[in-house]
């Protein structure tokens, strides 16, 4: 599919002397944006309300959007690599603010398919697209740190919700006087469905930012003072190439599906239940939790910056310690993690927020590294296109880690009513899942050479011998 020519790839190469640094802040604006997907339990009530359903039948938006990002970034990963950041941060920005507007029409008309269809099934695409957009770009510019690259920008989709949450909350009232963001006081659909026209528009404007200003290194460009000879001296870093379609074929790449499988569903298990999960815990004999809701709010706000600042931190850190390394410690040290919330959790509040938040730096901290290991393993040739392709197992872990939490604690009682004891055959559940992803991440070895890509005279990848076209 081509693309007009002010979107083109060769329109946005930098010129000599162009500062590397300003390229984070075109991802972040797209980021940023997209993040507002961990914001939807702001108004999830209100549209229970207004349109007389289950909680079930409105956050299936929330899992459509998800599927729809994995299958998105899947299927057009390739297509963003060939043809540039710039045309697929502006196609994220048109399919995200549609999917907004046409959400918008359909709470104000009452018509829940076309919030399916909007913010599910067009908003997904934009999700996914936006996703994967700047990866193989801040690798490229960033080739001596990967890791705090990848870092910079999936910071920001953790860290979307930060700025959703209560900008979403002062529209809403703004909209519907009635609401004033307490416990207690729902808005109306009318005030949701203005909010949706809101962020549709204002999302577009940044997004479009990001777009204007993303640049792509020239060819052969590297950091001044930088040797790419050095990379060959660290375990499982290749100076090789592998197309995206061949990447597919290795057990590498399914290694690495299982272990962000398994990570983000534990993690998954956690943000799906976090606010009644901490109030369930410290529930009594009678019923009667110690944990008020507000501070059960403040707990989902404190579990959204370890989240964000766990995406920077963990995955900068993998740039010295290695990826491999990295997730032995966000699997191994989760799992015990796990245990520890299963087991002693319940003991003191300060306790069970401290476990929580760790386990869930540990999941932001997957999302942001795995950019950097697919790189370490793969190179650079096609490294959004599979990123792009390892995200079905966030699209399969956003169905399984609910599915998980909410079937065990359907056998446990009525909401309202549980205590920490119920929760613990979901939390063993994450832990097992845990200990699988961290066999497989122990595994994962350097890519064979037969499925690297043969080199053109001026060394670039991707010059098809007859012998690799026709293994393909």
């Amino acid at each position: 599919m081509a693309v007009p020519s002010f979107l083109a790839r060769e329109r946005i190469v930098a010129r000599p002397g162009f500062n590397r640094w300003l390229v984070p802040p075109a991802a972040l604006a797209v980021h940023l944006c997209i993040g507002q997907a961990y914001a939807t339990s702001v108004y999830k009530t209100a549209l229970v309300e207004d349109f007389q359903v289950s909680q079930t039948a409105i956050g299936i938006v929330f899992s459509i959007a998800i599927v729809m990002l994995g299958l998105s970034a899947a299927v057009f990963g390739t297509w963003v690599d060939r043809n540039g950041p710039r045309a697929a941060m502006f196609v994220s920005a048109i399919c995200w603010s549609t999917g907004f507007l046409v959400g918008s029409l359909g709470i104000a008309t009452d018509q829940l398919w076309l919030l399916y269809l909007g913010y599910g099934v067009i908003g997904g695409i934009g999700l996914g697209i936006g996703y994967i957009s700047p990866v193989s770009t801040l690798i490229k510019w960033f080739p001596d740190r990967p890791g705090l690259a990848t870092g910079m920008a999936i910071m920001g989709f953790g860290g979307g919700a930060l700025i959703a949450s209560p900008l979403s909350r002062q529209l809403m009232d703004l909209y519907d006087p009635d609401y004033d963001g307490t416990a207690g006081t729902v808005p109306g659909g009318n005030a949701v469905a203005l909010l949706f026209l809101t962020l549709g528009l204002v999302y577009l404007v940044f997004m479009l930012f990001g777009a204007t200003i993303i640049r792509v290194p020239a060819e052969g460009w590297k950091p001044d003072g930088w040797d790419p000879s050095s990379v060959k001296q660290k375990a499982l870093v290749t100076t090789e190439s592998v197309s995206a379609a061949n990447a597919i074929k290795t057990p590498q790449f399914w290694l690495l599906w299982v272990v962000l499988f398994c990570n983000v569903t534990a993690g998954i298990g956690i943000l799906e239940q976090a606010s009644p999960m901490i109030q369930d815990f410290f529930r009594d004999d009678d019923g009667n939790s110690s944990v008020a809701l507000a501070a059960a709010t403040g707990f989902v706000g404190v579990l959204s910056l370890f989240n964000m600042a766990g995406r920077f931190v963990w995955s900068s850190t993998s740039d010295f310690l290695g990826r491999k390394p990295n997730y032995m410690i966000y699997l191994g040290v989760g799992l015990l993690l796990y245990v520890g919330l299963a087991t002693v959790g319940s003991s003191a509040t300060w306790l069970f927020v401290l476990l929580a938040a760790v386990i869930i730096s540990f999941y932001g901290g997957g999302f942001a590294t795995v950019p950097a290991y697919l790189r370490d393993l793969f190179g650079t040739f096609q490294v959004g296109a599979i990123h792009g392709r390892l995200l079905t197992a966030w699209s399969a872990a956003g169905v399984a880690g609910p599915l998980i939490v909410n079937g065990v604690l359907d056998t446990q009682g009525e909401p309202g009513t549980l205590q920490a004891g119920n929760y613990r055959p979901a939390l063993f559940i994450m832990v097992g899942l845990l200990a699988i992803g961290f066999v497989a991440n122990l595994l994962v070895k350097p890519v064979a050479a037969k499925w690297h890509e043969p080199k053109s005279p001026t060394g670039a990848a991707g010059a098809p011998t007859p012998e690799r076209s026709a293994a393909r």
